[in-house]
């Protein structure tokens, strides 16, 4: 019997057996040997996902065409399958499995890695009564980390509520999906609207962020408003501006006239006096370390990178060994790894080119928590630093973000940046002006970043001036108006995202978003905006993100669900699914609830359309603007149930007529030489006769009256004789 070592990927595989005494490498496995691990011991590997849930038509081959008949979708077990470039890999794989004795679970250190593993393992039908499970946990893929982590092996038993956490969110997320896509994608058909529109639970409030930002956007109506400030000259002509103290704004200027009566102030050139100079020592820390949230939404402001790129880079460099795991939120290390960062200091320091100080060798808790780190610390650099010859191999991204992990992990141990601030205060009359200004006295950690010309930008240096003093002041008037909130990117978005809780009004719901952090996980948010541009309903210009008609459709559609589009229902989901892997909560409990959800919303669904003004309005502006033409609707396709019968020209057919594999229902606009009274077609598609219908011609030319009935999707003559 033997030893499998299950890995998520082969790349992770490599970097295990890489680890290792000796290792021979055979189709789909590896087997090794080392003193630490058992005889034969194989490493095997899937390619992520294995093992994935079935579509509906596997359930039912009813299911291959969308019909609002067949909703919902509830399967009474649920299937999964292997697709068809991965059974090859999954063969090797089950086979290696049902003929261990120990099965080493090695994939990613998260729920999904536990989901990923046991799926695999209960498709190949693991007897887990006589197998020995065991599970890796690590944080990083050097040796060291690796050699340690096996030779401290946990209870596999320990994590698997993690995966049925996982695969819970996993069959809700389809059961949502797949009931509520074809409702709206049906419901939206029958109002002239073509396409697929998909529904999830975090895709949709993802666009729902970017929606509202927009609509904020274009809503906008500036308002004009006044300040005043004054241009300050000293004696030895030095200038700088001084602003009102309090600084306000005045809309009207009947209300900045009224200001100025009750300050004995004027428009124009005065004099003022310095009535207080204070200077205050202040100091900056370097800034948090990296979740991959926060890297991500730096990376796209520094360097305009996607977040699945940047997610892209940052596995690459994970999976080289230079940074640490990448999938976490926490932005805080333990002891151990401040430890190691600081007994590696001078190698970071060479490979920076930096003499830079960093007296700092005792933890900080800004950066190091041990209660504040669960699954994984956040993302520093590893024990290796690169060659120049491996770094300059790295991709271009991947440099970028080496180099940003590991100036943010050294500036933790530079000095503060410092600085002093001097506040100086002008009375005008009878209002008071002020100036802040700022002398850097130490560059400390900012010195690893360079200038930030962003970061500079309206500082000033002040002169010395005594109390006492006078000074020449011009006060203005200015003119401004208020500006609309700037348009959501893909860093800024990720951040809406993880403070998504911001949003709801119920405090528990807020809690509960903050500790699950927000919408969506760290794993999953840059592959949910992907599905939001691939499907169109994002766009990208110059880095900022805007909502497409057809997706301003989708989130007026939903509107009137707002469990759909509302952070609300993630932080009600991720309560739950925290009692799954807590064991409080049952996940059959869990989906029935859902299951209740779904049958609400497709009960409920096809009224709320119907009596929104607003998603009509937009539906006729929608078809306008792309060239649709009002099509005339008759009623539903008997046939597929899906489309509805529209009018093709020549002929009434089904909207799906002209796709490959559509439905190929028809009606004649002239039926033995009459043509057909719309009334007489629409009752036809609701399964009723027509009225009586005089003008009919034989094939002999004699006139004929008579009524029309669909049978067995054929039209039917009804005469006078069998009229009921």
């Amino acid at each position: 019997m033997t030893t499998v070592i299950l890995a998520e990927k082969p790349s992770q595989a490599k970097a295990y057996v890489d680890s290792f005494a000796s290792a021979t490498k055979h189709p789909g496995y590896y087997t090794v040997n080392d003193p630490i691990l058992a005889p034969n011991t194989i490493v095997t590997y899937g390619f992520g996902h294995l093992v994935e849930l079935v579509t509906p038509d596997k359930y039912d081959e009813k299911y291959k065409r969308w019909s609002l008949n067949n909703l919902p979708i509830f399967p009474e077990t649920y299937k999964y399958t292997v697709p068809k470039d991965k059974q090859a890999q999954f063969k090797i794989v089950k086979g290696l499995l049902k003929q261990a004795r120990t099965i080493i679970v090695a994939t990613d250190a998260d729920r999904e890695g536990e989901n990923i593993a046991w799926s695999i393992m209960k498709h190949a039908q693991v007897n887990f009564h006589n197998t020995n499970i065991q599970r890796l946990w690590i944080n990083s893929l050097e040796t060291d980390a690796i050699r340690a982590g096996f030779t401290t092996l946990k209870p596999g038993s320990d994590f698997y509520p993690k995966y049925l956490e996982a695969q819970t969110r996993e069959i809700s997320d389809w059961l949502v999906g797949m009931n509520a896509s074809p409702l709206y994608t049906l419901l939206l058909r029958q109002y002239g609207i073509d396409g697929t529109f998909s529904i999830g639970r975090v895709q949709t409030p993802t666009l729902e962020l970017v929606h509202e930002r927009q609509e904020e956007i274009e809503n906008f109506n500036p308002e004009r408003y006044l300040q005043v400030e004054a241009k300050i000259t000293t004696k030895t002509k030095q200038t700088f501006i001084a602003k009102l103290d309090p600084e306000q704004k005045f809309f009207g200027d009947d209300k900045l006239q009224t200001f100025l009566d009750s300050k004995q102030l004027s428009i124009g050139k005065q004099y003022g006096e310095v009535i207080d100079v204070t200077t205050t020592p202040k100091t900056i820390p370097s800034p948090r370390l990296f979740s991959l949230s926060s890297l991500q939404s730096q990376a796209n402001r520094l360097f305009k990178a996607s977040a699945s790129a940047t997610l892209a880079a940052v596995q690459n460099l994970y999976e080289a060994k230079l940074l640490t795991y990448p999938r976490t939120d926490s932005n805080f290390i333990t002891q151990q790894e401040f430890k190691y960062l600081g007994e590696h200091l001078v190698q970071y320091k060479e490979f920076l080119q930096t003499n830079i100080l960093t007296p700092n060798m005792q933890p900080q808790s800004r950066y190091v928590n041990d209660h504040k780190v669960q699954e994984h610390h956040a993302i520093i650099v590893t024990r290796i630093t690169p060659t120049q010859k491996k770094f300059a191999s790295l991709g271009r991204l991947e440099q970028q973000l080496y180099m940003l992990v590991l100036r943010t992990t050294v500036a933790m141990f530079a000095e503060l940046y410092a600085f002093d601030e001097t506040t100086i205060t002008f009375k005008i009359a009878q209002a008071q002006f002020k100036s802040v200004g700022k002398i850097e006295t130490n560059v400390g950690w900012r010195k690893l970043f360079g200038d930030d010309k962003k970061d500079k930008k309206g500082e000033v240096q002040l002169p010395k001036l005594p109390l006492g003093a006078y000074v020449d002041a011009d006060v203005v008037k200015l003119e401004k108006f208020t500006e609309p909130p700037a348009l959501l990117t893909e860093g800024t978005l990720i951040t809406a995202m993880k403070t998504a809780g911001r949003r709801l009004d119920d405090a528990q719901e807020q809690a509960i978003l903050k500790e699950a952090e927000g919408i969506g996980t760290e794993a999953t948010r840059a592959n949910i905006i992907d599905k939001l541009k691939n499907k169109k309903y994002l766009t990208v210009d110059k880095n900022n993100l805007t909502v497409s008609p057809s997706g301003k459709i989708l989130c007026q559609a939903v509107a009137s669900q707002p469990l759909l589009v509302s952070p609300e229902m993630t932080a009600k989901w991720e309560v739950a699914l925290q009692q799954i892997s807590q064991q409080t909560r049952t996940p059959e409990n869990f989906l029935n609830q859902i299951k209740h959800f779904v049958e609400q919303i497709i009960a409920n669904t096809p009224e709320r359309l119907a009596k929104d003004t607003i998603l009509q309005q937009q539906i006729t502006v929608y078809k306008k603007e792309n060239g649709t033409q009002q099509v005339k609707t008759i009623g539903q396709c008997p046939r597929c149930q899906a489309g509805t019968i529209i009018d093709k020209g020549k002929f009434y057919g089904c909207s799906n007529y002209s796709k490959d594999g559509g439905c190929s229902f028809t009606l004649p606009k002239r039926w033995s030489g009459k043509t057909l009274p719309l009334a007489a077609l629409q009752a036809l598609m609701q399964g009723k006769e027509t009225q009586l219908i005089t003008g009919f011609k034989s094939k002999t030319g004699k006139t004929f009256n008579a009524k029309l009935a669909i049978n067995n999707e054929q039209m039917k003559f009804i005469f006078p004789n069998n009229l009921k």
